[in-house]
């Protein structure tokens, strides 16, 4: 079978929830499933211009509109068109309720159609009314016209089965994964990494995400400033788009709260692993990824109470109020030891492995189907 992914940035090593799970499932799939030919369908501006092979998966990069209104929608629609025509997929693997908005495309020319929930993007403040408009038009074409949902997230899950209830025999919970940063840093290089940023190991809060506003920074840079912990702030991340809101972010730097951009994983398993306490104050998510990587890594942690960090079912001590500055003013002075977080149930719940083969069970569940129609429709 001939899958196509679109609906991402690119892999590998490119920003994002959504790319981090592309990376860790489809080379896993391919595994699963050596006679499949998986293309991802990738934006210029953040891979290799030419195609290349990682993992088994083919990288395709295609020209898009550069802008945060256009990007998506131009890049979602050429590689469609592109699925189909050029390359002949049988299977378009979309991923987010933007691109989701072509999937009645899609289904008109033929192809079957999985789309993966990854998060109500129609929440976040970034977008204006009109642009949460057609992210609701997306989620509704997810839901009418892909063959199967993927939701990363068992609330979301469970409120999708709620509103479309016809649609809900369609509808599958299946989980990020936790286990790709498991493997310890290399001792060689640790002191590397942290004299690189000029770090102590043991004395930095750290933070991991885009800088945009649902991600909740200048709430924990409120708490942080005001709390004089003693500690350093590093914030790991980067916009794919400078805003004003990066920019007011970027002017709180100083000697003792670093802003360090997007960091390679390796790089990324070190500050996770040395720094005494993660932060996630974000006001939506649809599974955090940075959170199962922090506790993973063995880091302490303090999430906001956002039904998306609940659904890790930790302890109640590793939450506080979502946007209450003076709550996490509160978990900043305390013992941060009392954040830690046992890894191993998290690891086996979250497991990359299993992930990918409940996504391939719905790949086997689609498999054929696509070429049935069309050699009904030439009959």
């Amino acid at each position: 079978m001939k899958v196509c992914v679109i609906g991402l940035r690119g892999i590998p090593n490119v920003m994002g929830g959504v790319e981090t799970h592309c990376e860790e499932l489809y080379p896993r799939i391919a595994k699963l499933r050596p006679n499949d030919t998986i293309v991802i369908i990738a934006r210029r501006a953040y891979v290799p211009e030419t195609a290349t092979e990682y993992k088994g998966l083919r990288i395709l990069p295609l020209p898009h509109i550069k802008g945060r209104h256009l990007e998506a929608v131009t890049s979602t629609l050429y590689g469609l068109l592109y699925s189909r025509f050029a390359l002949n997929s049988d299977l378009l693997h979309i991923h987010g309720i933007g691109p989701a908005l072509f999937a009645p495309l899609a289904r008109a020319l033929h192809m079957k159609v999985i789309v993966t929930y990854h998060s109500k993007n129609y929440t976040h403040t970034k977008w204006s009314r009109f642009e949460r408009v057609i992210l609701r038009i997306g989620e509704l074409c997810a839901l009418l016209f892909a063959d199967r949902v993927i939701a990363i997230s068992d609330w979301l899950a469970t409120d999708l089965k709620q509103r479309f209830s016809h649609q809900a025999p369609r509808i599958s919970f299946i989980p990020n994964g936790a286990n790709h940063i498991s493997t310890p840093g290399d001792v060689s290089s640790k002191a590397d990494v942290l004299r690189h940023y000029k770090l102590v190991s043991g004395e930095y809060i750290i933070a991991v995400g885009r800088l945009v506003p649902e991600k909740g920074f200048h709430l924990l840079l409120d708490a942080f400033t005001a709390t004089n912990v003693g500690y350093k702030l590093v914030i790991v991340g980067d916009a794919d788009h400078k805003d004003q809101y990066y920019s007011t972010l970027l002017s709180r730097a100083d000697e003792n709260i670093l802003f360090v951009g997007f960091v390679q994983r390796e790089r990324l398993r070190v500050l996770l692993e040395d720094a005494a306490l993660f932060v996630l104050p974000s006001f939506h998510e649809g599974l955090p990824i940075a959170a199962l990587e922090a506790i993973t890594a063995g880091t302490p942690v303090v999430l906001s109470d956002i039904t998306p960090n609940l659904d890790l079912r930790l302890p109640s001590r590793n939450y506080f109020r979502c946007g209450d500055v003076r709550e996490l003013q509160v978990k900043l002075a305390t013992e941060y030891t009392s954040f830690h977080v046992d890894a191993d149930p998290i690891i086996r719940r979250y497991d990359w492995e299993s992930i990918a083969a409940e996504t391939a069970k719905i790949y086997m569940s689609l498999e054929g189907l696509g070429k049935t129609v069309e050699q009904a429709l030439r009959a």
